[in-house]
Protein backbone atom coordinates (compact mmCIF):
# COMPACT_ATOMS: atom_id res chain seq x y z
CA UNK A 1 0.00 0.00 0.00
CA UNK A 2 1.26 3.89 -0.82
CA UNK A 3 1.22 5.89 1.98
CA UNK A 4 -2.38 7.78 1.37
CA UNK A 5 -3.56 4.02 1.27
CA UNK A 6 -1.93 3.50 4.71
CA UNK A 7 -3.68 6.65 6.58
CA UNK A 8 -6.60 5.99 4.59
CA UNK A 9 -6.52 2.37 6.38
CA UNK A 10 -5.82 3.49 9.51
CA UNK A 11 -8.73 5.86 9.86
CA UNK A 12 -11.03 3.46 8.49
CA UNK A 13 -10.01 1.18 11.15
CA UNK A 14 -10.73 3.66 14.34
CA UNK A 15 -14.45 4.77 12.72
CA UNK A 16 -15.18 0.60 13.33
CA UNK A 17 -14.08 0.73 16.70
CA UNK A 18 -16.38 3.95 17.09
CA UNK A 19 -18.97 1.69 15.13
CA UNK A 20 -18.85 4.50 12.52
CA UNK A 21 -19.42 3.93 9.02
CA UNK A 22 -15.79 2.94 6.94
CA UNK A 23 -16.28 5.69 4.01
CA UNK A 24 -13.88 6.54 2.20
CA UNK A 25 -10.80 8.27 3.14
CA UNK A 26 -10.30 11.46 1.13
CA UNK A 27 -6.91 13.17 1.75
CA UNK A 28 -5.44 16.25 0.23
CA UNK A 29 -2.10 18.46 0.75
CA UNK A 30 -2.63 21.17 3.02
CA UNK A 31 -1.62 24.41 1.29
CA UNK A 32 0.53 25.57 4.09
CA UNK A 33 3.32 22.68 4.70
CA UNK A 34 3.03 23.91 8.68
CA UNK A 35 -0.20 22.27 8.58
CA UNK A 36 1.33 18.22 7.76
CA UNK A 37 1.33 16.65 4.98
CA UNK A 38 -1.87 15.49 4.30
CA UNK A 39 -5.23 16.52 5.65
CA UNK A 40 -8.83 14.79 6.10
CA UNK A 41 -12.22 16.19 6.19
CA UNK A 42 -13.56 12.68 7.51
CA UNK A 43 -14.74 13.62 10.77
CA UNK A 44 -16.71 17.01 9.24
CA UNK A 45 -18.53 14.03 6.68
CA UNK A 46 -19.03 11.23 9.34
CA UNK A 47 -20.31 14.01 12.49
CA UNK A 48 -23.97 14.35 11.87
CA UNK A 49 -24.53 10.30 12.10
CA UNK A 50 -22.11 10.34 14.79
CA UNK A 51 -24.73 13.05 16.65
CA UNK A 52 -21.51 14.96 17.53
CA UNK A 53 -19.16 18.18 16.77
CA UNK A 54 -16.93 17.38 13.68
CA UNK A 55 -14.18 18.71 16.02
CA UNK A 56 -14.87 16.39 18.90
CA UNK A 57 -14.97 13.60 16.34
CA UNK A 58 -11.79 14.62 14.73
CA UNK A 59 -10.07 14.88 18.03
CA UNK A 60 -11.56 11.11 19.10
CA UNK A 61 -10.14 9.60 15.76
CA UNK A 62 -6.99 11.30 16.71
CA UNK A 63 -6.68 10.47 20.02
CA UNK A 64 -7.47 6.21 18.61
CA UNK A 65 -4.52 6.36 15.92
CA UNK A 66 -2.22 7.90 18.61
CA UNK A 67 -2.59 4.84 20.67
CA UNK A 68 -0.61 3.14 18.00
CA UNK A 69 0.99 5.79 16.15
CA UNK A 70 3.26 3.79 13.23
CA UNK A 71 6.50 4.74 12.86
CA UNK A 72 5.50 6.58 9.28
CA UNK A 73 3.58 9.00 11.21
CA UNK A 74 5.08 11.98 13.10
CA UNK A 75 2.20 13.35 14.38
CA UNK A 76 -1.39 13.84 13.91
CA UNK A 77 -3.84 16.75 15.19
CA UNK A 78 -6.79 18.64 14.93
CA UNK A 79 -7.21 21.96 13.52
CA UNK A 80 -10.01 24.58 12.58
CA UNK A 81 -13.86 22.93 12.95
CA UNK A 82 -12.76 19.89 12.49
CA UNK A 83 -10.01 18.58 10.27
CA UNK A 84 -7.11 16.01 10.87
CA UNK A 85 -3.87 16.80 9.78
CA UNK A 86 -1.27 13.86 9.26
CA UNK A 87 2.70 14.67 9.63
CA UNK A 88 5.05 12.27 7.94
CA UNK A 89 8.07 11.08 9.80
CA UNK A 90 11.76 11.96 8.95
CA UNK A 91 12.04 7.91 8.83
CA UNK A 92 9.25 7.77 5.87
CA UNK A 93 10.84 10.11 4.04
CA UNK A 94 14.47 8.51 4.08
CA UNK A 95 12.72 5.46 3.65
CA UNK A 96 11.06 6.93 0.23
CA UNK A 97 14.18 8.47 -1.34
CA UNK A 98 15.20 4.84 -1.01
CA UNK A 99 12.57 4.03 -3.03
CA UNK A 100 12.92 6.05 -6.08
CA UNK A 101 14.43 5.13 -9.05
CA UNK A 102 13.69 4.75 -12.83
CA UNK A 103 10.49 2.89 -12.16
CA UNK A 104 9.26 5.35 -9.30
CA UNK A 105 5.61 6.75 -10.22
CA UNK A 106 4.75 3.73 -12.04
CA UNK A 107 1.36 2.72 -10.75
CA UNK A 108 -1.36 -0.34 -11.75
CA UNK A 109 -4.32 1.14 -12.46
CA UNK A 110 -5.00 -0.42 -15.86
CA UNK A 111 -3.05 -3.10 -15.42
CA UNK A 112 -3.97 -6.30 -17.48
CA UNK A 113 -6.08 -3.73 -20.29
CA UNK A 114 -5.16 -2.50 -23.79
CA UNK A 115 -5.62 1.14 -24.94
CA UNK A 116 -5.08 2.50 -28.00
CA UNK A 117 -4.24 6.38 -27.96
CA UNK A 118 -5.02 7.81 -31.40
CA UNK A 119 -2.94 11.64 -31.94
CA UNK A 120 -1.47 14.32 -34.30
CA UNK A 121 -3.45 13.25 -37.37
CA UNK A 122 -2.21 15.11 -40.22
CA UNK A 123 -3.13 15.41 -43.51
CA UNK A 124 -1.56 14.14 -46.22
CA UNK A 125 -0.57 17.06 -48.87
CA UNK A 126 -0.71 19.58 -46.09
CA UNK A 127 2.19 20.65 -43.63
CA UNK A 128 2.40 19.97 -40.10
CA UNK A 129 1.26 22.78 -38.24
CA UNK A 130 1.03 23.99 -34.70
CA UNK A 131 -2.28 22.49 -33.96
CA UNK A 132 -0.92 18.58 -34.95
CA UNK A 133 2.17 19.63 -32.68
CA UNK A 134 -0.69 20.86 -30.18
CA UNK A 135 -2.20 16.66 -30.22
CA UNK A 136 1.36 15.28 -30.57
CA UNK A 137 2.60 16.67 -27.14
CA UNK A 138 -0.85 16.13 -25.74
CA UNK A 139 -1.39 12.66 -27.25
CA UNK A 140 2.27 11.50 -26.29
CA UNK A 141 2.25 12.61 -22.99
CA UNK A 142 -0.96 10.49 -22.51
CA UNK A 143 -0.11 7.57 -24.23
CA UNK A 144 3.15 7.58 -21.63
CA UNK A 145 0.93 8.13 -18.08
CA UNK A 146 -1.51 5.40 -19.67
CA UNK A 147 1.69 2.68 -20.46
CA UNK A 148 3.01 3.74 -17.08
CA UNK A 149 -0.53 2.79 -15.23
CA UNK A 150 0.51 -0.79 -16.21
CA UNK A 151 -1.58 -0.57 -19.84
CA UNK A 152 -0.47 -2.11 -22.93
CA UNK A 153 -0.46 0.53 -24.74
CA UNK A 154 -0.92 1.29 -28.49
CA UNK A 155 0.05 4.67 -30.76
CA UNK A 156 -2.02 5.31 -33.68
CA UNK A 157 -2.48 7.96 -36.12
CA UNK A 158 -5.41 8.83 -38.48
CA UNK A 159 -4.87 10.62 -41.75
CA UNK A 160 -6.78 12.12 -44.25
CA UNK A 161 -5.37 10.81 -47.19
CA UNK A 162 -8.90 11.40 -49.21
CA UNK A 163 -11.19 14.40 -49.31
CA UNK A 164 -11.43 17.72 -51.05
CA UNK A 165 -7.99 19.12 -49.10
CA UNK A 166 -6.53 16.54 -51.21
CA UNK A 167 -8.63 17.64 -54.70
CA UNK A 168 -7.62 21.03 -53.95
CA UNK A 169 -3.46 20.06 -53.64
CA UNK A 170 -4.13 18.36 -56.47
CA UNK A 171 -6.06 20.93 -58.52
CA UNK A 172 -3.06 23.36 -57.01
CA UNK A 173 -0.31 21.13 -58.79
CA UNK A 174 -2.13 21.47 -62.30
CA UNK A 175 -2.87 25.12 -62.06
CA UNK A 176 1.27 25.80 -61.17
CA UNK A 177 2.45 23.48 -63.61
CA UNK A 178 3.43 20.11 -63.52
CA UNK A 179 6.61 21.14 -64.88
CA UNK A 180 7.08 22.99 -61.41
CA UNK A 181 6.90 20.01 -59.09
CA UNK A 182 9.93 19.49 -57.16
CA UNK A 183 10.58 15.63 -57.67
CA UNK A 184 14.27 16.11 -56.72
CA UNK A 185 15.10 17.92 -54.05
CA UNK A 186 14.49 17.65 -50.38
CA UNK A 187 11.06 16.17 -48.67
CA UNK A 188 10.70 19.05 -46.77
CA UNK A 189 11.03 21.75 -49.70
CA UNK A 190 8.60 19.23 -51.67
CA UNK A 191 6.35 19.51 -48.56
CA UNK A 192 6.21 23.34 -48.64
CA UNK A 193 5.45 23.12 -52.51
CA UNK A 194 2.75 20.58 -51.24
CA UNK A 195 1.41 23.65 -49.11
CA UNK A 196 1.70 25.75 -51.82
CA UNK A 197 -0.77 24.21 -53.97
CA UNK A 198 -3.36 23.23 -51.41
CA UNK A 199 -3.44 27.15 -50.94
CA UNK A 200 -3.80 27.70 -54.52
CA UNK A 201 -6.94 25.56 -54.82
CA UNK A 202 -8.16 26.35 -51.56
CA UNK A 203 -8.39 29.98 -52.29
CA UNK A 204 -9.39 29.16 -55.89
CA UNK A 205 -12.58 27.22 -54.28
CA UNK A 206 -13.75 29.80 -52.36
CA UNK A 207 -13.82 31.90 -55.40
CA UNK A 208 -16.56 29.17 -56.87
CA UNK A 209 -17.38 28.57 -60.47
CA UNK A 210 -15.60 26.08 -62.67
CA UNK A 211 -12.76 25.70 -60.59
CA UNK A 212 -14.71 24.59 -57.88
CA UNK A 213 -16.70 22.15 -60.30
CA UNK A 214 -13.08 20.64 -60.95
CA UNK A 215 -12.16 19.95 -57.83
CA UNK A 216 -15.47 18.25 -57.08
CA UNK A 217 -14.62 16.02 -60.22
CA UNK A 218 -11.06 15.47 -58.83
CA UNK A 219 -12.24 13.92 -55.39
CA UNK A 220 -14.45 12.19 -57.23
CA UNK A 221 -11.81 10.25 -59.13
CA UNK A 222 -9.41 10.21 -56.42
CA UNK A 223 -11.65 7.91 -54.53
CA UNK A 224 -12.21 5.66 -57.40
CA UNK A 225 -8.66 6.07 -58.55
CA UNK A 226 -9.98 6.25 -62.57
CA UNK A 227 -7.45 8.61 -63.90
CA UNK A 228 -3.43 7.76 -64.41
CA UNK A 229 -2.59 11.30 -64.00
CA UNK A 230 -4.22 12.13 -61.09
CA UNK A 231 -2.96 9.01 -59.41
CA UNK A 232 0.42 9.91 -60.12
CA UNK A 233 -0.03 13.00 -58.80
CA UNK A 234 -1.59 11.58 -55.68
CA UNK A 235 0.76 9.05 -54.93
CA UNK A 236 3.96 11.22 -55.30
CA UNK A 237 1.89 13.94 -52.85
CA UNK A 238 0.70 11.30 -50.30
CA UNK A 239 4.38 9.82 -50.30
CA UNK A 240 6.09 12.85 -49.60
CA UNK A 241 3.76 13.99 -47.02
CA UNK A 242 3.76 10.59 -45.03
CA UNK A 243 8.00 10.61 -45.46
CA UNK A 244 8.14 14.37 -44.17
CA UNK A 245 5.49 13.54 -41.31
CA UNK A 246 8.27 11.11 -40.00
CA UNK A 247 10.87 13.75 -39.51
CA UNK A 248 8.80 15.81 -37.59
CA UNK A 249 7.80 12.99 -35.34
CA UNK A 250 11.42 12.21 -35.27
CA UNK A 251 12.33 15.55 -34.02
CA UNK A 252 9.37 16.35 -31.90
CA UNK A 253 10.87 13.24 -30.07
CA UNK A 254 7.63 10.81 -30.97
CA UNK A 255 7.30 7.41 -29.85
CA UNK A 256 8.95 5.06 -32.14
CA UNK A 257 8.01 1.68 -32.74
CA UNK A 258 11.21 -0.47 -33.81
CA UNK A 259 9.22 -2.91 -35.22
CA UNK A 260 8.11 -1.28 -38.42
CA UNK A 261 11.03 1.90 -37.56
CA UNK A 262 8.39 4.43 -37.68
CA UNK A 263 6.64 6.79 -34.94
CA UNK A 264 3.10 5.02 -33.99
CA UNK A 265 2.64 1.14 -33.87
CA UNK A 266 -0.85 1.90 -36.27
CA UNK A 267 -1.23 4.34 -39.20
CA UNK A 268 -5.05 4.26 -39.86
CA UNK A 269 -6.27 6.08 -43.29
CA UNK A 270 -9.57 8.16 -44.23
CA UNK A 271 -8.81 6.13 -47.65
CA UNK A 272 -9.09 2.57 -45.76
CA UNK A 273 -11.89 3.20 -43.58
CA UNK A 274 -14.51 5.15 -45.97
CA UNK A 275 -16.23 2.37 -47.52
CA UNK A 276 -16.89 0.54 -43.89
CA UNK A 277 -17.98 3.77 -43.00
CA UNK A 278 -20.66 4.30 -45.94
CA UNK A 279 -21.57 0.55 -44.98
CA UNK A 280 -22.36 1.62 -41.90
CA UNK A 281 -24.73 4.46 -42.24
CA UNK A 282 -26.40 2.51 -45.59
CA UNK A 283 -26.71 -0.25 -42.87
CA UNK A 284 -28.59 2.06 -40.11
CA UNK A 285 -29.88 4.04 -42.03
CA UNK A 286 -32.21 1.64 -42.87
CA UNK A 287 -32.79 0.85 -39.14
CA UNK A 288 -33.45 4.16 -38.04
CA UNK A 289 -30.45 5.68 -36.77
CA UNK A 290 -29.79 7.88 -40.06
CA UNK A 291 -32.21 9.85 -42.12
CA UNK A 292 -32.77 11.15 -46.16
CA UNK A 293 -32.12 14.67 -46.65
CA UNK A 294 -31.82 16.74 -49.75
CA UNK A 295 -30.35 13.58 -51.29
CA UNK A 296 -27.22 13.30 -47.96
CA UNK A 297 -27.95 11.31 -45.30
CA UNK A 298 -27.73 12.87 -42.32
CA UNK A 299 -27.88 11.80 -38.28
CA UNK A 300 -30.66 13.91 -36.70
CA UNK A 301 -28.49 15.19 -33.77
CA UNK A 302 -31.32 17.64 -32.20
CA UNK A 303 -33.42 14.98 -31.01
CA UNK A 304 -30.80 14.22 -28.85
CA UNK A 305 -30.29 17.94 -28.17
CA UNK A 306 -27.10 17.80 -30.23
CA UNK A 307 -26.85 19.31 -34.16
CA UNK A 308 -27.41 17.18 -37.28
CA UNK A 309 -25.01 16.44 -39.64
CA UNK A 310 -24.29 14.57 -42.89
CA UNK A 311 -22.45 11.35 -43.17
CA UNK A 312 -23.17 10.57 -46.58
CA UNK A 313 -22.90 13.78 -49.28
CA UNK A 314 -25.14 14.32 -52.23
CA UNK A 315 -22.95 12.41 -54.41
CA UNK A 316 -23.28 9.31 -51.91
CA UNK A 317 -19.27 9.72 -50.94
CA UNK A 318 -18.80 9.25 -46.85
CA UNK A 319 -17.72 12.25 -44.79
CA UNK A 320 -15.76 13.05 -42.16
CA UNK A 321 -18.14 11.58 -39.84
CA UNK A 322 -19.01 8.65 -41.57
CA UNK A 323 -15.54 7.94 -41.52
CA UNK A 324 -14.87 8.06 -38.05
CA UNK A 325 -17.40 5.12 -37.63
CA UNK A 326 -15.59 3.20 -40.12
CA UNK A 327 -12.40 3.81 -37.92
CA UNK A 328 -13.72 2.71 -34.67
CA UNK A 329 -14.33 -0.75 -35.78
CA UNK A 330 -11.28 -0.60 -37.63
CA UNK A 331 -9.47 0.30 -34.80
CA UNK A 332 -10.78 -2.41 -32.57
CA UNK A 333 -10.60 -5.20 -35.26
CA UNK A 334 -6.82 -4.47 -35.35
CA UNK A 335 -6.49 -3.67 -31.84
CA UNK A 336 -8.97 -5.13 -29.77
CA UNK A 337 -8.55 -2.24 -26.98
CA UNK A 338 -10.48 -1.55 -23.23
CA UNK A 339 -9.92 2.07 -23.47
CA UNK A 340 -9.55 4.23 -27.13
CA UNK A 341 -8.49 7.89 -26.64
CA UNK A 342 -8.58 10.30 -28.86
CA UNK A 343 -6.99 13.46 -28.93
CA UNK A 344 -8.21 16.36 -31.40
CA UNK A 345 -8.69 20.16 -31.12
CA UNK A 346 -11.43 21.54 -29.11
CA UNK A 347 -12.92 22.96 -32.52
CA UNK A 348 -14.69 19.45 -33.21
CA UNK A 349 -15.86 18.95 -29.47
CA UNK A 350 -19.45 19.71 -30.52
CA UNK A 351 -18.79 17.31 -33.89
CA UNK A 352 -17.24 14.63 -32.10
CA UNK A 353 -20.45 14.21 -29.20
CA UNK A 354 -22.76 13.76 -32.22
CA UNK A 355 -20.21 11.20 -33.64
CA UNK A 356 -20.53 9.55 -30.19
CA UNK A 357 -23.92 9.41 -30.02
CA UNK A 358 -24.55 8.24 -33.69
CA UNK A 359 -21.78 5.74 -32.47
CA UNK A 360 -23.56 4.30 -29.37
CA UNK A 361 -26.73 3.90 -31.45
CA UNK A 362 -25.05 1.31 -33.56
CA UNK A 363 -22.02 -0.02 -31.23
CA UNK A 364 -22.87 1.19 -27.88
CA UNK A 365 -19.57 -1.35 -26.63
CA UNK A 366 -17.24 0.80 -28.47
CA UNK A 367 -18.55 4.35 -27.29
CA UNK A 368 -18.29 3.48 -23.98
CA UNK A 369 -14.76 2.66 -24.84
CA UNK A 370 -13.73 5.64 -26.57
CA UNK A 371 -12.50 8.74 -24.74
CA UNK A 372 -12.33 12.06 -26.60
CA UNK A 373 -9.81 14.44 -24.83
CA UNK A 374 -9.71 17.81 -26.92
CA UNK A 375 -7.05 20.36 -26.07
CA UNK A 376 -7.12 24.19 -27.41
CA UNK A 377 -5.71 26.35 -29.54
CA UNK A 378 -1.51 27.55 -29.42
CA UNK A 379 -2.06 31.12 -30.59
CA UNK A 380 1.19 32.86 -31.35
CA UNK A 381 1.91 36.91 -30.76
CA UNK A 382 1.21 36.88 -34.41
CA UNK A 383 -2.57 35.63 -33.86
CA UNK A 384 -4.05 32.24 -35.29
CA UNK A 385 -2.68 30.25 -38.23
CA UNK A 386 -4.56 29.45 -41.30
CA UNK A 387 -3.96 26.94 -44.25
CA UNK A 388 -6.41 28.19 -46.12
CA UNK A 389 -4.46 31.27 -47.25
CA UNK A 390 -0.84 29.67 -47.06
CA UNK A 391 -0.01 31.22 -43.73
CA UNK A 392 -0.05 28.54 -41.90
CA UNK A 393 2.58 28.32 -38.84
CA UNK A 394 4.37 24.82 -39.49
CA UNK A 395 5.41 22.49 -36.50
CA UNK A 396 9.12 22.86 -38.16
CA UNK A 397 9.04 26.56 -38.63
CA UNK A 398 8.36 27.10 -34.72
CA UNK A 399 11.09 24.52 -33.73
CA UNK A 400 13.57 26.07 -35.94
CA UNK A 401 12.52 29.42 -34.72
CA UNK A 402 12.80 28.10 -31.14
CA UNK A 403 16.30 26.47 -31.49
CA UNK A 404 17.52 29.81 -32.90
CA UNK A 405 16.36 31.70 -29.59
CA UNK A 406 17.92 28.65 -27.45
CA UNK A 407 21.52 28.89 -29.08
CA UNK A 408 21.39 32.80 -28.43
CA UNK A 409 20.07 32.48 -25.01
CA UNK A 410 22.81 29.53 -24.02
CA UNK A 411 25.61 31.80 -25.51
CA UNK A 412 27.64 28.81 -26.10
CA UNK A 413 27.90 25.87 -28.75
CA UNK A 414 25.66 23.05 -28.06
CA UNK A 415 25.30 20.08 -30.04
CA UNK A 416 22.38 20.46 -32.74
CA UNK A 417 20.58 17.81 -31.15
CA UNK A 418 20.73 19.30 -27.78
CA UNK A 419 19.60 22.53 -28.98
CA UNK A 420 16.25 20.80 -30.25
CA UNK A 421 15.99 18.73 -27.20
CA UNK A 422 16.03 21.93 -25.26
CA UNK A 423 13.22 23.87 -28.20
CA UNK A 424 10.87 21.13 -28.12
CA UNK A 425 11.32 21.10 -24.35
CA UNK A 426 10.13 24.48 -24.26
CA UNK A 427 7.06 24.32 -26.68
CA UNK A 428 5.98 21.03 -24.66
CA UNK A 429 5.96 22.29 -21.03
CA UNK A 430 4.11 25.45 -22.72
CA UNK A 431 1.44 23.14 -23.86
CA UNK A 432 1.26 20.92 -21.09
CA UNK A 433 1.29 23.14 -18.06
CA UNK A 434 -1.70 23.98 -19.08
CA UNK A 435 -5.14 21.37 -18.06
CA UNK A 436 -6.37 19.98 -21.04
CA UNK A 437 -8.96 22.12 -23.48
CA UNK A 438 -7.33 25.38 -22.54
CA UNK A 439 -6.05 27.79 -25.68
CA UNK A 440 -2.55 28.93 -24.97
CA UNK A 441 -0.68 31.96 -25.76
CA UNK A 442 3.30 30.85 -26.33
CA UNK A 443 5.51 33.71 -25.56
CA UNK A 444 8.65 32.75 -27.56
CA UNK A 445 11.03 34.09 -24.86
CA UNK A 446 9.63 33.14 -21.10
CA UNK A 447 9.87 29.71 -22.83
CA UNK A 448 13.29 29.39 -23.68
CA UNK A 449 14.08 31.30 -20.18
CA UNK A 450 16.44 28.98 -17.96
CA UNK A 451 15.73 30.80 -14.97
CA UNK A 452 11.83 30.46 -14.62
CA UNK A 453 8.71 28.53 -15.70
CA UNK A 454 9.87 26.42 -18.57
CA UNK A 455 10.77 22.89 -20.50
CA UNK A 456 14.43 24.26 -20.40
CA UNK A 457 14.62 25.52 -16.87
CA UNK A 458 13.62 21.65 -16.13
CA UNK A 459 16.06 20.39 -17.84
CA UNK A 460 18.78 22.52 -16.58
CA UNK A 461 17.83 21.41 -13.12
CA UNK A 462 18.00 17.80 -13.92
CA UNK A 463 21.66 18.16 -16.03
CA UNK A 464 22.60 20.45 -12.27
CA UNK A 465 21.66 17.29 -10.16
CA UNK A 466 23.93 15.29 -12.41
CA UNK A 467 26.67 17.83 -12.19
CA UNK A 468 26.94 18.01 -8.27
CA UNK A 469 26.85 13.63 -8.50
CA UNK A 470 29.48 13.70 -10.66
CA UNK A 471 31.56 16.25 -8.58
CA UNK A 472 30.69 13.94 -5.55
CA UNK A 473 31.96 10.96 -7.19
CA UNK A 474 35.23 12.69 -8.37
CA UNK A 475 35.85 12.69 -4.31
CA UNK A 476 34.74 9.60 -3.21
CA UNK A 477 31.67 10.87 -1.88
CA UNK A 478 28.37 9.01 -2.54
CA UNK A 479 24.30 9.07 -1.90
CA UNK A 480 23.31 6.95 1.18
CA UNK A 481 19.79 7.31 2.45
CA UNK A 482 20.00 6.58 6.22
CA UNK A 483 19.36 9.47 8.15
CA UNK A 484 21.91 11.17 9.50
CA UNK A 485 21.45 11.79 13.00
CA UNK A 486 20.37 15.77 13.89
CA UNK A 487 18.83 15.93 10.80
CA UNK A 488 15.77 18.35 9.67
CA UNK A 489 13.08 17.45 7.32
CA UNK A 490 13.33 19.45 4.12
CA UNK A 491 10.87 20.71 2.21
CA UNK A 492 12.62 18.97 -0.44
CA UNK A 493 11.99 15.28 0.76
CA UNK A 494 8.22 16.53 1.39
CA UNK A 495 8.02 17.04 -2.06
CA UNK A 496 9.40 13.91 -3.72
CA UNK A 497 7.19 11.19 -2.53
CA UNK A 498 3.87 12.77 -3.67
CA UNK A 499 5.22 12.30 -7.42
CA UNK A 500 3.02 8.66 -8.30
CA UNK A 501 0.34 10.47 -6.77
CA UNK A 502 0.56 13.10 -10.08
CA UNK A 503 0.85 10.00 -12.32
CA UNK A 504 -2.26 8.90 -11.04
CA UNK A 505 -3.93 12.44 -10.82
CA UNK A 506 -2.58 12.60 -14.27
CA UNK A 507 -4.88 9.14 -15.57
CA UNK A 508 -7.96 10.66 -13.77
CA UNK A 509 -7.72 13.45 -15.40
CA UNK A 510 -6.39 12.55 -18.87
CA UNK A 511 -4.32 15.18 -18.23
CA UNK A 512 -0.78 15.90 -17.86
CA UNK A 513 -0.24 19.95 -16.18
CA UNK A 514 -0.31 18.52 -13.02
CA UNK A 515 3.04 17.12 -13.40
CA UNK A 516 4.01 19.64 -15.58
CA UNK A 517 3.68 22.21 -12.49
CA UNK A 518 4.55 19.36 -9.79
CA UNK A 519 8.19 19.40 -11.27
CA UNK A 520 8.47 23.12 -11.90
CA UNK A 521 7.41 23.63 -8.20
CA UNK A 522 10.07 20.55 -7.14
CA UNK A 523 12.70 22.21 -9.40
CA UNK A 524 12.52 25.25 -7.71
CA UNK A 525 12.61 24.13 -4.40
CA UNK A 526 16.01 22.03 -5.25
CA UNK A 527 17.24 25.33 -6.56
CA UNK A 528 16.42 27.28 -3.17
CA UNK A 529 18.08 24.58 -1.15
CA UNK A 530 20.92 23.75 -3.49
CA UNK A 531 21.70 27.95 -3.48
CA UNK A 532 21.72 27.85 0.89
CA UNK A 533 23.89 24.70 1.33
CA UNK A 534 27.42 23.15 0.75
CA UNK A 535 26.10 19.68 -0.88
CA UNK A 536 29.29 18.55 -1.79
CA UNK A 537 31.36 18.60 1.65
CA UNK A 538 33.62 15.61 2.67
CA UNK A 539 33.78 16.45 6.03
CA UNK A 540 30.19 17.15 7.08
CA UNK A 541 28.11 13.93 8.02
CA UNK A 542 24.92 15.15 6.17
CA UNK A 543 26.64 15.14 2.85
CA UNK A 544 25.88 11.50 1.79
CA UNK A 545 21.52 11.78 2.77
CA UNK A 546 22.08 15.06 0.73
CA UNK A 547 23.81 13.31 -2.52
CA UNK A 548 20.66 11.47 -1.83
CA UNK A 549 18.40 13.51 -1.94
CA UNK A 550 20.44 15.27 -4.87
CA UNK A 551 20.37 11.59 -6.87
CA UNK A 552 16.62 11.36 -6.05
CA UNK A 553 15.50 14.86 -7.47
CA UNK A 554 17.35 14.10 -10.45
CA UNK A 555 15.19 10.76 -11.08
CA UNK A 556 11.95 12.30 -10.30
CA UNK A 557 12.70 15.27 -12.79
CA UNK A 558 13.84 12.44 -15.37
CA UNK A 559 11.05 10.59 -14.65
CA UNK A 560 8.53 13.30 -14.64
CA UNK A 561 10.23 14.38 -18.18
CA UNK A 562 9.85 11.42 -19.43
CA UNK A 563 5.66 11.22 -19.31
CA UNK A 564 5.48 14.87 -20.81
CA UNK A 565 7.27 13.27 -23.99
CA UNK A 566 10.35 15.39 -22.94
CA UNK A 567 14.67 14.30 -23.45
CA UNK A 568 16.97 15.51 -20.76
CA UNK A 569 20.27 15.98 -21.76
CA UNK A 570 23.15 15.24 -19.67
CA UNK A 571 24.92 18.40 -20.53
CA UNK A 572 23.70 21.66 -21.11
Amino acid sequence: MNIQELISAAVQDVLKNLDLPAIGVELEHPADISHGDYASTIALKVAKQACTHPRELAQRIVDEVKKNIPSWLERVEVAGPGFINFTLSSSFFASAIGEIDEQFGRNQKLAGKKAIVEYTDPNPFKELHIGHLMSNTVGESLSRVIEWSGAETMRACYQGDVGMHVAKAIWGFRRLGEDTIPRDTDVSTQVRYLGKAYATGATAYEEGGEPEAQMKALNAAIYNRTDVEINALYDWGRDVSLRYFETQYKALGTFHDPEHNKAFNFYFFESNVGVLGRQLVEEFLAKGVFEKSDNAVVFPGEKYGLHTRVFLNSQGLPTYEAKELGLAHVKYDTYPYDISVVVTGNEIREYFKVLMKALSLINPTLQEKTVHVPHGMLRLTTGKMSSRTGKVVTAESLITSIREKVGQHEGRASDEATLNDIAVAAIKYAVLKQAAGKDIIFDAEQSVSFEGDSGPYLQYAYVRCQSILRKAAEQNLAPFTQLPEGWTTLELERMLYQFPELVEQALAEYSSHGIANYLIALARTFSSWYGNTKIVDDKNPHTPYRLALVQATGQVIKNGLWLLGIKTPEKM
